[in-house]
């Protein structure tokens, strides 16, 4: 595992037993995992033992990384995003993505967009697979995301990735690889876990049209939880072993009461999902759409 063992790891393992999704202590250092990336100016990004803050002004944003790459895991971070009121063009991420030299990288996107003041932050995920995405799914969330800290997860084993808002499921791909000729799932790659603030003027909010007003800002986001449970890259237990907790019995499908949680999301809260945009695909639809 990413991090190191501790007392609470029972409790987890028998959570685990049960089939909820849990989440893990928020006691490690920014630093017993993590590094930066960008932005280590003492400003831009500060961090406070197991609180890291990001600030984004006109000079710059920043961004974090795990000091590991995985194979599988449950992954989490808590997240407050920046509340000026206005923060188009602002996006704040968490995501998971590999490091291939040919470009050819596997991805996996938490990714809020601002926007312009009354209008609800958007939380976009995305999905890349062999260094192909086009896979984005738009979605209003049922709280006020930059009023205080939330989970947001990644559970990625060999038989499912799902994406969670707290408890709720938001985003679910099954792995068909061995049965669906072209099925597409992020499994061969090993992944960093990533974070930043950045600019995205370009098109972050409406298409690009709403850019980031600078005498807005600055904007700041807020993140904890840097424990890891996750398969590093070398591990002596390989990552696809039904002996390391998030590939168990409990995790390899969603349950009825989350499928049904999933499906609320789906149809109060998502405004965009490429699945049903069928004149971007010649009046198809990408092969992972038949198996939501």
């Amino acid at each position: 595992m990413g991090s190191k063992a501790c007392p609470w790891l029972l409790l987890l393992l028998l959570v685990a037993a049960a089939g909820s999704v849990p989440v893990g202590a928020e006691e490690a250092a920014f630093d017993e995992n993590y590094a930066v990336q960008w932005g280590a100016d003492g400003y831009h990004l500060v961090i406070r033992g197991t609180e890291a803050n990001i600030t984004m002004d006109q000079n710059s944003g920043a961004g974090f990384r795990s000091k590991s790459m995985y194979g599988s895991g449950f992954f989490h971070m808590r997240m407050k995003l920046p509340s000026s009121g206005y923060t188009a063009g602002v996006v704040t991420t968490f995501y998971l993505i590999s490091q291939p030299e040919d470009g050819s990288r596997d991805e996996v996107d938490f990714e809020f967009l601002g926007d312009k003041a009354g209008v609800p932050i958007t939380l976009q995920t995305n999905v890349f697979v062999n260094g192909r995405g086009d896979r984005e799914q738009r979605l209003h969330l049922w709280f006020d995301p930059a009023a205080d800290f939330h989970d947001y997860k990644i559970l990625w084993n060999p038989y499912q990735l799902v994406m969670f808002v707290d408890d709720t499921p938001i985003r679910v791909l099954r792995n068909l690889t061995g049965t669906v000729p072209g099925y597409p799932f992020p499994a061969k790659q090993t992944m960093l876990i990533r974070a930043s603030v950045w600019d995205g003027s370009g098109w972050a909010t409406d298409g690009g049209k709403t850019k980031v007003d600078w005498s807005k800002g600055p904007f700041m986001a807020g993140y904890r939880g840097f424990d890891v449970n996750g398969c590093a890259n070398g591990s002596a237990t390989p990552c696809d072993s039904p002996d390391l907790w998030w590939n168990g019995g409990g995790y390899r499908n969603i349950t009825a009461e989350q499928r049904a949680a999933y499906d609320d999301v789906r149809k109060k809260y998502m405004n965009y999902d490429y699945c049903a945009d069928k004149a971007r695909f010649n009046n198809s639809v990408p092969i992972e759409c038949n198996y939501v």
